[in-house]
């Protein structure tokens, strides 16, 4: 029984780390497209992209203007280098990875009975 209880804690704190891990990969998914899309001069007029550049563009939204785009103008496109997109999946990465860090130092301790 003294076993159950010492795992159990544990297997909360994986499955807490798992699910922080989860929703990072979701954004960095969401933030990959916009910045494929981005590049490749993909129509912003499409629904699904239009959705990605939305649903994204409130994530990024605090990276704005730190770095400017770089714009290319071609004969029936126009790819945008989007650096704050990218500056966006490394700050939160690293936000994603010290929650687990944290989660999993808050979980070591153990209570004094």
């Amino acid at each position: 029984m003294e076993e159950n209880s010492a795992f159990r804690p544990q297997a909360n704190i994986i499955r807490i780390k798992k699910i922080v891990y989860y929703i990072l990969g979701v954004f960095e998914v969401l933030f990959a497209f916009r910045l494929i899309f981005k590049l490749l001069g993909a129509n912003p007029g499409s629904a699904f992209v239009s959705f990605i550049y939305t649903v994204s563009g409130v994530f990024i939204a605090p990276f704005n203007g730190i770095f400017r785009s770089a714009v290319t103008e071609g004969i029936e496109t126009r790819s945008v280098l989007e650096p704050t997109t990218i500056i966006a999946m490394i700050v939160y990465a690293l936000i994603a990875y010290g929650v687990a860090r944290l989660i999993e130092i808050y979980g070591t301790i153990t209570p004094h009975h």
